[in-house]
């Protein structure tokens, strides 16, 4: 009887021994896994394109069939670097539709240029649209 009972502690010594193990393991795996998701992270900018601008020789003017929609809010983050200029956000006539053009930030073609935002007119009951240009 004494030899029944010393092999039933022994059994639940390593059950208990086994369940220690797991959740030792277990604990390891979540540290690990939390130690290497807790770094930090870098977002890394883009360098900024270069953009070729052709001034147009005349200004470029379309007839619409409607007016644009609202213009969209945007976020004007940190220029990339001295010299460049925010050109806001606009819609452009493409196609027979308005099309959002994201604001962005770009270096004008030439020292002294600045950006004619693009705009839009009621001529003689028709609805214009001037398209932007570097001047």
């Amino acid at each position: 009887m004494n030899h029944q009972n010393s092999d039933l502690t022994t059994k639940s010594g390593r059950q208990a021994l086994l369940r220690a193990a797991r959740v030792s393991l277990g604990a390891s795996a979540l540290l690990l896994a939390l130690g290497m998701t807790s770094g930090c992270v870098v977002a890394v900018r883009p360098a900024p394109v270069a953009t070729v601008y052709a001034e147009p020789t005349a200004v470029q003017e379309e007839v619409v069939t409607v007016e644009p929609p609202p213009a969209q809010v945007e976020y004007v983050g940190v220029s990339p670097g001295p010299g460049y200029f925010w050109v806001g956000g606009y819609y452009h006539w493409y196609g027979g539709r308005w099309i959002w053009y994201r604001g962005h930030y770009a270096r004008p073609p030439r020292a002294g240029a600045h950006w004619v935002a693009p705009r839009y007119e009621l001529r003689g009951g028709a609805r214009v649209y001037i398209h932007g240009y570097w001047r």
